[in-house]
């Protein structure tokens, strides 16, 4: 039988009791209910102060958050809902558990996909926006999740844009201070507000930096500054700050893409266009200054295991040193210092040649007309074959290896597989300061500038990479651990630890050492020779915050005539788009990387050249709007703090709210939301970028958590099965017939099974909407619970749907008559069997659920609902836990069943089953061993809570025990009930 056979044959036809549990009366009883939650606001959650106080708030807070969804135009198929649906039984079982729970649901509703479509159709992205969020709610509505509906906002809405404007905002007139204690007590380092960095160099306690004003800053003030130095000493220290930055230019979307925007071949995931490296004025975060914080600060949170690691792959903390190679002048190039970062200095000796990246300055990364001119324009002396890679001078090698490279994305460059080594000789040396070596400077696009300092001294002997570098372009390797075993340095590099040798000079000396004692030993020696010093970095870079787009929140800032940056005061706030006939960025050839960004809103003359009043009066100054837009991330880094208070006109969220909601629930713990649910594929971006938000606003004092997401769970994803015809073409898989037995056929034809993701291309969507038509909301929402562990994937099947409808039928049929609709329950109170059973399922639930557990809690309920199916008739004591257990996965059916059981008032606040005697849970008999010098003489069956003393008379009573005794009294006797007696006779 196909599946749609299947799906149809669920209809009832004319020899179906009138009062079945069909599909046509799950729906009306869904529609009710649904109705009837919306009306009563069954599933509000009151707050302490504000619009939506009430008394719920005297309630234990339980703060339960599924990751925002973006609504997509294609709406949703059966996979979507798993985590939602998770986050409703979690939801709905703690409020029978007395919790009053903040659960809602949001849209991140700024994105590309809505500017492409209005770019292809010329619909403003609103308007579909809007469009889909209707599609999504409905369908969403449909599956009776408990949401409240009073919470509910998208991140396009004028509001949110406000308050995200107002948080950058903040941001922006902030500083890092690294002395500044935490207000949490664990250490220093934290956010201040820019006027008390401003205050510093007033008064000069803080001395101007010489890397923004140059070698005259130790003989400046802060009063002899021009109001230009000034902005740019502030602007050097802000959190967020507009800088020249490399980036990924995209010149066929018109627009620079964020790294994971880019395809490990180097080209745009949307368009599959190539992608260079640029150098552009960009918006961004200086996420970096958070880097330990984010780091230690995991340990506070309880996130799996895996995503922490996950995160701290990309925060890339290394411990190490900085040594300072010198360059000598030459060719018009002063002398200078190239700074490397190693975590592994007591190779120093080893390191036989050095590589620079692409970008860096020596080579002309800054300014490359007039820097390339310091590559030399010949070969120098002692230049081997191998390093010029054919070309006739190092000026020629340079300047075409940098162009190559700036086609490669910083994955495919830096990636493990990329096993083919390339570079070039640059002609410049470097010497070693640890045995005044020269060593030749290579450019290689392995070497990425973001991380340490875009150089690094390069040793053979001891590095994989380095020493197929070596091998390739015939460079010296020298051993500095000495290998173990008969290990030869001519095959392969030695990695692993040892001895160190070959590294000693005229006043160091680490021969015989071990790794840990040679590292300390040469740092402590770098740092009094003032050759380096003990340095701490990171892989995390600074948060590229602009996009050249039209559809996201605008800048809240404006320029002045010198280019000067000015935040707009939250009365300007919010700054809302222009409306625009045309949404399009400039876009350029593909491949012509020698173009920059026209972001549409360049179009919008009227809104970027405005007449502000900012201190100066109207009619002083013209200011210039940016016309760049945030990122998608911007909105959803902070959702979480606003739906605690979602209509709050004066504040991001009032104190007592956030307080109630994201607070710390101990003494010394990071606060943050009680529970989040999402896939694991946002296990870095997003949450890094919302802690590091996060982090800055309790820093100055907006909230009380340290930590947005204080517990994570990430649900698996459901899959699906899809089928190929043998010209490999898809077909329909609601149409393929047979088993793994028999084989698979479509329109009698055999097909291929393959299984992955589920999508239109496929042929193997599925949508809530097909199983909420077919069986009925609670029966999908039953299966998706029962399919396996919430955490592992697991493959789609509608045939066993059905499964999932028998169960509730069944109960169905437990309590109400199916040919008169009336209740078939008695009141007598249930037999011991029945309420042994009904302990244990009510005990076993529980326990289930809250370890979110949610298909052996399932597989509990069907067992004892098949227990009452032996029964002649069901009492009502049992047929009320029942469905009151299962409330939370099938909310509707018990909502009904409930109230035709006599109930007025809804379940959805009653309380949860709870074991009212413990003996219940006792079983019948446990065997004790009887044992007489540690070997078992005996077995008995006794009650579970016997007593030592009569668990002592009974073993000693049995007739083994009598025999071996022999009338004498034991020494000993050693009793633990009730499943042991250990007899020691007496000698």
């Amino acid at each position: 039988m196909s599946t749609k056979e299947n799906m149809s044959s669920n209809a009832p036809d004319d020899a179906t009791p009138a009062h079945r549990y069909t599909a046509d009366l799950a729906q009306k009883i869904e529609a009710q209910w649904q109705g009837l939650w919306e009306e009563r606001g069954t599933f509000f959650a009151d707050n302490p102060a504000g619009d939506l106080a009430g008394p719920l708030a005297e309630q234990r807070p339980f703060y339960l958050l599924d990751m925002f969804p973006y609504p997509s135009g294609k709406g949703l198929h059966v996979g979507h809902p798993l985590g939602y649906i998770a986050t409703d039984v979690v939801g709905r079982y703690q409020r029978m558990q007395g919790a009053n729970v903040l659960y809602t649901l949001g849209y991140d509703a700024f994105g590309l996909p809505a500017e492409q479509y209005a770019i292809a159709t010329g619909q403003h992205p609103r308007v579909t926006t809007m469009e889909n969020i209707a599609t999504m709610a409905a369908q969403l509505r449909r599956l009776g999740l408990s949401h409240d509906s009073r919470r509910v906002f998208a991140t396009t809405d004028d509001d949110y844009v406000k308050w995200t404007q107002w948080i950058f905002l903040q941001i922006f007139n902030s500083w890092f201070d690294p002395q500044a204690p935490r207000r949490d007590g664990h250490g220093v380092g934290a956010a201040r507000p820019i006027s008390e960095l401003i205050s510093s160099f007033e008064d000069g306690t803080r001395e101007l930096p010489e890397d923004v004003l140059g070698s005259q800053a130790s003989s400046l003030t802060w009063a002899q500054l021009s109001t230009t130095q000034r902005a740019e000493v502030i602007d050097s220290y802000r959190l967020a700050f507009a800088s020249y930055a490399p980036v990924n230019w995209c010149p066929g979307l018109g627009t620079v893409l964020a790294n994971e925007e880019v395809t490990a071949e180097g080209r745009s995931e949307r368009g599959n266009f190539p992608v260079f490296k640029s150098r552009l004025r960009q918006w961004m975060m200086r996420i970096t200054a958070y880097a330990d914080r984010l780091n230690e600060d995991l340990d506070t949170i309880d996130w799996p295991e895996k995503v922490r690691s996950m995160q701290r792959h990309w925060i890339g903390k290394s411990h190490g040193a900085t040594v300072r190679f010198v360059v000598p002048e030459g060719n018009g190039r002063e002398e200078r210092a190239l700074e490397v970062f190693t975590t592994r200095p007591d190779t120093l000796f080893g390191a036989t040649f050095m590589v620079v990246a692409p970008e860096h300055d020596l080579v002309g990364g800054e300014d490359a007309p007039e820097n390339e001119l310091t590559v030399p324009n010949s070969w120098p002396e002692g230049t081997r074959d191998a390093w010029t890679g054919g070309y006739a001078t190092p000026r020629e090698a340079v300047a075409a290896y940098r162009k190559a490279a700036a086609a490669k994305s910083d994955d495919e460059r830096s990636g493990d597989d990329a096993t083919e080594k390339t570079g070039v000789f640059t002609g410049i040396y470097g010497r070693n300061p640890v045995n005044g070596t020269m060593v030749p400077i290579f450019i290689a696009d392995y070497v990425l500038m973001g991380y340490g300092t875009g150089a690094i001294m390069a040793v053979p002997a001891h590095d994989e990479r380095d020493y197929a570098f070596a091998k390739k372009f015939d460079l010296d390797i020298v051993a500095t651990i000495t290998p173990e075993g008969d290990h030869d340095l001519e095959e392969s590099a030695w990695v692993g630890d040892g001895v160190i040798c070959n590294s000693a000079n005229d006043h160091i000396s680490i021969n015989g050492m071990n790794k840990e004692q040679a590292i300390a030993t040469m740092i402590e020696w770098l740092g009094k020779a003032g050759l380096g010093e003990e340095t701490y970095t990171y892989r995390l870079r600074d948060w590229l915050f602009s996009r050249q787009r039209y559809w996201g929140e605008p800048f809240p800032v404006v320029y002045d005539k010198d280019g000067v940056v000015h935040a707009l005061p939250e009365s300007m706030l919010p700054v809302t788009l222009p409306d625009l006939d045309n949404f399009n960025p400039r876009t350029f050839d593909p491949d012509d990387a020698d173009t920059s960004p026209e972001p549409p809103l360049g179009r919008a003359t009227e809104w970027t050249t405005v007449d502000l009043d900012l201190g100066d009066g109207r009619g002083v100054q013209t200011y210039t709007r940016d016309t760049n837009t945030m990122p998608n991330w911007a909105g959803s880094c902070w959702y979480e703090i606003r739906y605690a208070d979602p209509h709050n006109e004066n504040a991001l969220v009032g104190a007592e709210n956030e307080k109630y909601w994201m607070g710390p629930r101990t003494p010394g713990a990071s606060g943050g939301v009680d529970l989040y649910v999402g896939g694991v594929e946002h296990a870095v971006l997003h949450l890094l970028y919302a802690r590091f938000w996060h982090k800055v606003l309790f820093d100055l004092g907006h909230v009380s958590s340290s930590e947005p997401f204080h517990k994570l769970f990430n649900q698996g994803y459901v899959q699906a099965y899809a089928y190929t015809d043998e010209r490999g073409q898809y077909v329909p898989a609601d149409e393929v017939e047979g088993d793994e037995d028999q084989g698979f056929t479509w329109q009698g034809q055999p097909v291929n099974r393959e299984y992955g993701k589920m999508g239109k291309s496929l042929k193997n969507i599925v949508t809530p909407d097909d199983m909420c038509d077919a069986y009925g909301a609670d029966t999908f929402r039953l299966y998706e619970m029962s399919m396996g562990p919430l955490d592992v994937s697991r493959p789609w099947e509608t045939r066993a749907v059905v499964g999932s409808q028998r169960f509730l039928q069944r109960l169905w049929r437990n309590i109400v008559d199916e040919n008169t609709g009336e209740l078939s329950i008695i009141e007598d109170a249930p037999d011991l069997q029945t309420a042994k059973l009904l302990a244990h399922t009510i005990n076993d639930v529980t326990e289930e659920y809250d370890n979110m557990r949610v298909n052996t809690a399932i597989a509990k309920m069907i067992a004892f609902n098949n227990h009452l199916t032996s029964l002649d008739k069901v009492p009502r004591q049992a047929a009320e836990e029942l469905v009151l257990m299962l409330a939370p996965i099938a909310p509707h059916i018990c909502e009904e069943l409930w109230k035709r059981m006599g109930h007025q008032e809804s379940l959805a606040r009653a309380s949860f089953p709870t074991v009212t005697d413990p003996k219940l849970l006792e079983a019948d008999a446990v065997t004790c061993i009887v044992q007489v010098k540690g070997k078992v003489k005996a077995k008995l069956e006794v009650s579970p809570s016997v007593s030592a003393e009569e668990l002592e008379e009974l073993a000693l009573q049995a007739p083994v025990i009598v025999k071996i005794l022999d009338g004498k009294p034991p020494r000993r006797v050693i009793v633990k009930p009730p499943s042991l007696v250990n007899v020691v006779p007496a000698e």
